[in-house]
């Protein structure tokens, strides 16, 4: 790609929704819904937002993406890891099988992936890890979901010669929304960033396929901080570029 038209291509970046009742206007239905600092981070990064609603799910359309964010939501259904679900649990089954879906083809196909909060742990169950379905009984002093609609915040360290210490430096601050964490880690995929009481804040894949972070914690919440975007939306721009090469 010449490099003029480099500069003015803006990657095309989907995003996996939430699926659930909304209301607008004098209106109340089912709709797709993603928070808006998502869309906004990936607008001030440089992309172009694309939505991915949980219906009519359909893996060839990696094909036609630069990049795939799996955002935040709803607890991942146990039963994609062998486990009876906690008390507290609530998950979208559908949903799920939409976000694991798109999480695999996007390996498969060398997409660049950010997994972001439920993101990073639907990406661990894909690759047949589990789940610590509720923080506080294993980590009674742990403030990550600090009440209702209240973003806690997490101090983290990362791995050397990692995506996470690239972009992040070797330690780290984020906001933070969660009361599951990845337990059993994945086959293929290495812990890169460590909150200091063991909880896993960033993995990785040992062979990269491609650009691929997922993170516990949620840095559209901190857009003074948009390390993590730009690096993401560098790595679909190269994906981008690349793929036209292929095809030239």
């Amino acid at each position: 790609m010449p490099a003029q038209a480099r500069a003015a291509y803006r990657p095309r970046i989907g995003l996996t929704t939430y699926w659930q009742d909304a209301a607008w206007g004098v209106w109340n239905n089912k709709a797709a819904i993603v928070p808006g600092k998502y869309m906004t981070g990936v607008v001030a990064a440089g992309g172009t937002p694309l939505l991915l609603p949980p219906v009519g799910t359909d893996p060839s359309v990696v094909d036609v993406l630069d990049g795939l964010i799996v955002i935040g939501g709803v607890d991942v259904d146990p039963a994609g890891y062998g486990a009876e679900p906690h008390r507290l649990t609530r998950a979208q089954p559908e949903r799920d099988d939409h976000d694991i879906a798109l999480t695999r083809a996007a390996l498969e196909a060398g997409v660049p992936l950010f997994a972001i909060c439920r993101g990073a742990q639907v990406l661990n169950v894909a690759l047949g890890g589990s789940l610590h379905q509720h923080v506080p009984d294993i980590l009674p002093e742990a403030r990550y979901q600090p009440s209702p609609g209240e973003y806690g915040t997490v101090d983290f360290t990362t791995v050397a010669g990692s995506l996470a210490a690239d972009l992040l430096g070797p330690a780290a601050t984020a906001p933070c929304y969660h009361h599951q964490s990845i337990d059993r880690l994945a086959d293929g995929l290495r812990v890169t960033a460590r909150a200091a009481d063991g909880t896993i804040e960033a993995v990785e894949p040992t062979a990269a396929p491609g650009w691929v972070l997922g993170v516990q914690f949620h840095p559209e919440e901190n857009p003074g901080d948009a390390r993590l975007f730009h690096g993401f939306i560098e790595a679909a721009l190269n994906h981008h570029t690349n793929r036209e090469v292929t095809h030239a």
